[in-house]
């Protein structure tokens, strides 16, 4: 209803008007409010972090929500209803699980070609495992480095190579040509 709208939209005004609720750039996010704000200062960095990561999270939600409502009739969505979806073709290969199914959020598979979904699902098992060693490379040097020297030239050893994206400049150039 056009009452509705308009409750909605004086809210907003409140909020963001001139004498709505305020702050300055000083305390960003703190508005007064007891529940989110603390006098300790630790407290209060805790509970305004946690607000800002939960208000990020609520972003993504309510365009998924949208989505799903635009798709469906429903926030809450019954899949049923959208008949039309691309999960329809593959929803019974390997791979669909509950709750989501067959997910494909691009819709390469809409058109249901067995040709292109196995070529597909041929390069995701293959893209998975390399993922899967690229994370145990990324984890290994937090508990363990090999023995000896990267470049003995340089006198340069894998100790004194850093974790993670850090040990990209370190490597030398010719190492990476190697």
């Amino acid at each position: 209803p056009s009452l509705g709208w308009v409750q909605i939209l004086c809210f907003a005004g409140f909020i963001e008007g001139k004498d709505g609720l305020k702050w300055t750039n000083e305390n960003p996010g703190d508005i007064g409010w007891k529940v989110i704000t603390s006098q300790d200062p630790e407290i209060k960095a805790k509970k305004l972090a946690a607000d800002l990561s939960n208000g990020r999270l609520a972003m993504v939600a309510i365009m998924g929500m949208f989505f799903q409502d635009g798709l469906t009739g429903s926030a809450w969505g019954d899949w049923d209803l959208y008949v039309d979806s691309p999960l329809r073709a593959f929803e019974t290969e390997l791979g669909a699980q509950a709750p989501l199914g067959f997910w494909d959020p691009l819709g390469l598979s809409a058109d249901g070609d067995l040709q292109k979904f196995k070529r597909r699902r041929a390069i995701e098992f293959k893209h998975g495992r390399v993922s899967m060693l690229a994370c145990m490379g990324y984890i290994f040097p937090e508990y363990g480095k090999f023995p000896g020297f990267l470049s003995p030239s340089q006198d340069l050893k894998f100790s004194d190579i850093p974790n993670g994206l850090a040990a990209i400049s370190k490597v030398p150039s010719l190492g990476w040509v190697q």
